[in-house]
């Protein structure tokens, strides 16, 4: 399988180029030339596999470079009970006779980045020890992305990883999660600024071409295709887990953001996957609602984006709808248009096009959350089961019922442990259980990070002095 930018302006590239690249150097998004599919018999004999053997059968599909042995082998070190406290690694949990929630928060950080980042963490190392080179990575979060990035990389040869996130913008939890791992390959990068701002600074790092060549820049950000190639596996693994029988039609509800795991779910139903129709969920940031909803992608000015409870979807732009749009156009100088044009005016309006009806008729469906529906959705799911949800999942909850229909069963995706976000679960007057013993007092934990104003230059200059080298 080679890769290809959706802008069209890159050579084909293998697996492993375009795990180290990132970003796609024209700045547009990699993705696989052509997608594998699997039939209804193929769907069967996946149906009886663990998660390590699905995952094994689809990433050999993206990942053809690396040799069989070399990439099952690294699967079985990412994927262990010992990591995610469960063989199944996620666990489908019936709340309802076709009601599931998609436990995805069993990883080290407790949040559902650690299934693709703790896999990549581990291709890097290879990677790297193969072409006998180095990385820093440059990345940006508001919150689950940042700590998932760290645990998946801190310690690991021949990696630096540079980390921006708006200073100020993350719940207690996830802020002292991050900022105390004293890792010395570890770089938190505190912004006076939103998100959005971080992940600005983070892609024009890695489309600054010379800058990316000399200090051998990389990204651990849902734009980086392996994420969303590991992503796929549990879509593959939830579904064979809620059917009856394998042919059988499923709903996914997702919360998302920037689009990355919504759009996994969009590559499984491409593969063959029977998927009736995905859900996606926003909060009151709803650029992705409102364009499903009319056609109209258009960026939020900084005033325009609300601080919620569920701050990973505080978004002004979705960096990982660009992928869909490539779909949708059909055409790399097209899409390179729009997207040069949005980069002008922060709008793409595709209202009475055919490209329209295609992205309205590729199996997603949308709707946006408010704070009162995500604390009822929580205060809903734990009367009915005793499970308690994070804000995040409360969103694809709260607009997922909106879409159930009879006879279909529902699988909604878990963002993070609720834990993380303990104020939302008081505020659904659910008493918030007693911590585990290994996250008591992280708040009071020592915590390193450099705090810093959204200058591009001088954040360029922090990670050049404090970058891994040729030697």
């Amino acid at each position: 399988m080679q890769y290809i930018s959706t802008r069209g302006g890159m050579a084909p590239a293998t697996f492993s180029d375009v795990l180290i690249e990132g970003l796609a150097p024209d700045g547009g998004l990699t993705i696989p030339d052509s997608l594998p599919h699997y039939s209804f018999s193929d769907l069967e004999k996946l149906s009886k596999l663990s998660y390590n053997d699905i995952a094994f059968e689809l990433l050999q599909r993206f990942a053809s470079d690396i040799p069989p042995a070399d990439l099952e082998g690294i699967i079985k070190k990412t994927y262990t009970k010992e990591v995610f406290g469960t063989e199944e690694i996620t666990p489908a949990a019936a709340i309802m006779d076709d009601l599931f929630i998609l436990e995805l928060s069993n990883g080290p950080t407790l949040a559902f980045k650690d299934v693709a980042l703790q896999l990549l963490g581990n291709l890097f190392e290879y990677a790297l020890e193969k072409r006998k080179d180095f990385l820093n990575i440059v990345g940006a979060s508001s919150g689950d992305t940042f700590t998932a990035a760290i645990y998946a990389t801190m310690g690991k040869k021949n990696v630096n990883i540079f980390m921006l996130t708006p200073f100020g913008r993350m719940s207690t939890f996830q802020t002292a999660q991050g900022y105390s791992i004293l890792s010395p390959n570890v770089f938190n990068i505190a912004v006076d600024g939103d998100f959005d701002l971080c992940q600005d600074i983070a892609k024009a790092i890695s489309e600054d071409a010379v800058f990316k060549k000399e200090y051998h820049i990389g990204a651990v950000n849902s734009y980086n295709w392996a994420r969303v190639a590991a992503q796929v596996v549990y879509y593959f693994k939830a579904y064979f887990a809620a059917v009856k029988k394998v042919g059988q039609k499923v709903d996914f509800a997702v919360p998302t953001g920037n689009f990355g795991d919504i759009l996994a779910g969009y590559i499984a139903r491409k593969m063959g996957l029977p998927i009736n129709k995905s859900v996606l969920a926003t909060n009151e940031n709803n650029v992705l609602d409102e364009f499903f909803k009319t056609g109209v992608y258009r960026k939020r000015e900084k005033s325009e984006v609300l601080q919620t409870n569920s701050q990973s979807m505080d978004i002004a732009v979705a960096s990982n709808f660009e992928r869909f749009l490539y779909d949708a156009i059909g055409n790399p100088q097209a899409l390179k248009s729009y997207m040069d044009n949005f980069k002008k005016t922060g709008l793409i309006d595709l209202r009475g096009t055919e490209i329209l009806k295609k992205a309205q008729n590729a199996g997603i469906v949308s709707g946006c959350s408010l704070h009162d529906q995500r604390i009822m959705a929580i205060r809903h799911i734990y009367n009915m089961s005793g499970r308690i949800i994070c804000p995040h999942t409360a969103a694809g909850v709260a607009v997922g019922m909106q879409y159930k229909e009879e006879g279909i069963p529902m699988i909604f995706l878990e963002t993070a442990r609720y834990l993380k976000f303990e104020d939302s679960v008081a505020e659904a007057g659910i008493k918030v259980p007693e911590r585990p013993e290994k996250w008591k007092g992280l708040e009071q934990r020592e915590q390193k990070y450099e705090r810093m104003p959204s200058d591009i230059g001088a954040i360029k200059s922090y990670i050049a002095q404090n970058a891994l080298r040729a030697a």
